[in-house]
């Protein structure tokens, strides 16, 4: 009995040492789910044709803008070599002089191999910089641009990768304005995969299946001055399959679903952690507050009780102060949402492309974000057309989120030039 007792006196005396303090977690109301990464740019898809089908490429068919999304494509072109130029204006409906230009090249070295490089520049146009209203301002033009290089390997007849090698360089932060300021750059790289199978014939048509992947921007991540903030790549995992419908010699029907997701850690839920203390065994707790704040004749706390109230305490979620290669395999698994959130993080498209006679073809596609990871959704429609080694290319996007999009009713623009068509033999 004895032995009960003291168990009981025991059991109440720490209950009675924990009661004189308790813990509150205060959420952050600016707790964001958004992930984000620096040269967002990157993520633009820069070309007419990847755009009309809900901004995919890494499973279509193979055209000279295949840099963008999977130059592994390259080895399966028909023509020896060719270029491509690109221009996608930017909030054009606020100003006309922001825009991505993009501009590709390719050449098969053999059947097996083939090398290709790209350059893509996003210009912030002109903006004028004042400090009063009778001062004429200096003009500043805020830039950003990467350029690549591939090469690509063919493994077996309908299965190749490619590795890339790319050079990033942002230069948006102004002398005038900071003395320090210095463009930030860095080096990323690409491994992509591509297969197409031969064409197979089905009851009433052909068929041919196609799929791909893509880790892209691989790197380190990048600050704009030694006390900055270190910012990730958007390194990125795509993932796409398709089927082309064979009709007949003069007219195909591609199908694609395409996939992605950011290899970047999500933010965790952060709040403040806040003690409250009960002083003079009232039963009255009261929360830290600064003596500095006190008007006079109001009771204030100690230093030590101050310093028990934490701000952005990780409440759910993991820290995403990470090196980039941990970020990836963090990436996976941190989404304070957990898994439901984690599949939240994917974005997929649809798409289709008609073409007739190789001459024409008529696009459309669908891209998805869920709303809690930026809300980007929208339809586009695009038409192509051939004039004998010349492709045009045009896109148009009409918006279908509450978040409007920068290029919601935008017409883009590309132009693709083949050199040597029909001296390689895919199919």
């Amino acid at each position: 009995m004895k032995k009960y007792a003291i168990t009981l006196i025991a059991f109440a005396t720490l209950n009675f040492t924990f009661a004189q303090e308790t813990v509150q977690i205060v959420p952050n109301s600016s707790d964001s789910r958004v992930i984000t990464t620096g040269v967002p740019f990157m993520l633009i898809a820069p070309d007419a044709r990847s755009a009309a089908m809900g901004d995919m490429g890494v499973a279509t068919s193979m055209d000279g803008f295949s840099q963008q999304w999977n130059p592994a494509k390259y080895v399966f072109s028909e023509a020896k070599s060719g270029a491509g130029l690109s221009y996608t204006p930017y909030l054009s409906k606020l100003v006309n002089d922001i825009s991505i230009s993009y501009a590709t090249y390719f050449n098969r070295i053999n059947e097996y191999s083939a090398v290709s490089a790209s350059f893509k520049y996003f210009s912030l146009g002109e903006i004028t910089l004042t400090q009063s209203e009778n001062d004429p301002g200096i003009n500043v033009k805020p830039n950003e641009f990467t350029a690549d290089v591939a090469y690509t390997l063919r493994l077996a007849d309908q299965f190749a990768m490619a590795v890339a090698v790319r050079y990033m360089r942002s230069d948006l932060r102004i002398d005038q304005v900071d003395p320090n300021a210095d463009a930030a750059s860095t080096f990323g790289a690409d491994l992509t995969g591509y297969y197409q199978s031969e064409e197979e014939a089905y009851n009433d048509f052909n068929g041919r299946w196609r799929a791909g992947f893509a880790i892209q921007n691989l790197g380190p991540k990048f600050k704009y001055d030694d006390g900055g903030r270190e910012n990730f790549q958007p390194t990125t995992l795509r993932l796409g399959a398709g089927f082309d419908f064979i009709f007949d010699e003069y007219s195909k029907l591609g199908i694609t679903a395409e996939v992605a997701k950011l290899l970047v850690p999500t933010p965790p839920r952060l709040g403040d952690r806040i003690v409250f203390t009960d002083t003079n065994g009232d039963g009255v707790y009261t929360p830290p507050a600064d003596p500095n704040d006190v008007q006079p004749g109001e009771d204030f706390q100690t230093d030590e009780q101050e310093a028990a109230s934490e701000e952005d305490v990780i409440i759910e979620g993991q820290d995403n102060n990470v090196s980039f290669l941990n970020g990836i395999f963090q990436s996976f698994g941190d989404a304070p949402g957990g898994f439901s959130e984690e599949l939240r993080e994917f974005t997929w498209a649809l798409g289709a492309e008609y073409t007739y006679q190789e001459n024409f073809a008529f696009r459309a596609g669908y891209f998805n974000e869920a709303e809690d990871k930026g809300a980007r959704k929208f339809f586009a429609l695009g038409a192509g057309f051939k004039y004998t080694t010349i492709n045009i290319d045009l896109s148009y996007l009409f918006s279908a989120s509450r978040v409007q999009s920068p290029l919601e009713n935008t017409l883009r623009f590309s132009l693709t030039f083949n050199f040597g068509d029909g001296e390689y033999d895919e199919y």
